[in-house]
């Protein structure tokens, strides 16, 4: 397999409080990287994303950022319990809300948490290009700015590239399609990097497509999580209503490779290779079911699949057989995947 998405110990070596209800956990972990990419840990019986601050070209370790979430089964307990010393299980990085090889401006807009991987493109950015860059980051108040000391840092060291905006909801209300486009301005051919809550990305997706930007130009990083069943089970069945109608079954047949064990099932219209995985009897890695965290990967070794949404992996991955089993549909009439031990 040409990625390694199996879980690893990780030691924590230092946790910085950015504010109130945000922390940074710096970890002992070697493995290269590209700004605005994530980690995936395995936690409380669930899996889950959080993107790294952290820049390769910048910083000297890998370093990953987590807000509490109301009710986030995760993010309170790493926040509330873990410590310099302790030791996480993590996957090696992964994600594509990467930078391209362009001279374009870069221009981001973030809310809340979503600064997260925008603090690591904008570090890299300013070290290892010349390309101007300008961030929007809205937050609730003042006391919600995450890494507001050192995004004023980088424009003091960097006045003439770096412009950073913070938009306060408490004061100015939530950010508009006019503001967007007021801050875009002149940047129409900029590259156009989104990160934060889903009705704050369609708003700024909108209004950026309305002022003119193509669609290659934006590029959105989207976590989320389909439930909170324990990680490799399928979500609890809803007991005291009629069983759904079978789907439709097509000629052909899914077999998916788990854990040493191999099962086979007729192929059905509309089912995901996730959803065959789990009709077959087998549990499944999984987290966010909607094509950003990378966790239900497996390899395709005969036949072929397309992808709904793939916001994980690269072309070169993809040509390898790579497949989010969760957005993977069969095309061919039998295919085959293996899951990674």
């Amino acid at each position: 397999m040409a990625r390694d998405h199996g879980f690893h110990p990780v030691r924590i070596t230092r946790v910085v409080q950015e504010t109130a209800d945000a922390r940074t956990f710096v970890l002992d972990a070697p493995w290269p990287y590209r700004a605005g990419q994530f980690v995936t840990f395995r936690a409380c019986g669930v899996l889950r994303s959080y993107s790294m601050s952290s820049s390769p070209d910048t910083d000297g370790a890998l370093m990953t950022t987590v807000k509490r979430v109301p009710g986030g089964l995760v993010s309170n307990w790493m926040i509330d319990n873990l410590g310099p010393g302790d030791v996480v299980e993590v996957t090696r990085p992964a994600g594509v809300f990467c930078l391209r090889e362009t001279a374009a401006p870069l221009v981001a807009f973030c809310g809340g948490s979503g600064v997260t991987p925008v603090l690591s493109l904008v570090k890299s950015a300013l070290a290892t290009t010349r390309r101007r860059v300008r961030v929007l980051v809205a937050d609730r108040d003042a006391d919600a700015i995450i890494f507001r000391a050192q995004l004023a840092e980088l424009s003091d060291r960097h006045p003439e590239r770096l412009e950073v905006h913070h938009h306060l909801d408490v004061l100015n209300d939530y950010v508009s399609e006019v503001q967007v486009r007021n801050f875009v301005n002149v940047d129409r051919h900029a590259d156009f990097y989104l990160c934060g809550p889903a009705p704050f990305m369609e708003l700024t997706e909108r209004a950026l497509l309305a002022h003119g930007a193509g669609t290659d130009q934006i590029f959105v990083e989207r976590f989320g999580t389909a439930s909170e069943s324990p990680a490799g089970r399928a979500p609890a069945e809803d007991f005291g209503e009629e069983p759904p109608e079978e789907e439709p079954r097509e000629e052909g047949t899914v077999t998916v490779v788990l854990a040493g064990k191999r099962r086979t099932v007729p192929k059905h219209a509309g089912e995901t290779l996730l959803q065959s995985a789990r009709r077959a009897g087998l549990a499944p890695p999984f987290s966010c079911e909607a094509g950003n965290c990378a966790t239900c990967i497996a390899q395709i070794t005969d036949g072929e699949a397309k992808m709904r949404v793939n916001n994980a992996l690269d072309d070169d991955e993809v040509a390898d057989g790579l497949v989010l089993t969760c957005q993977g549909e069969p095309v061919s009439a039998d295919i085959t995947v293996v899951y990674e031990d």
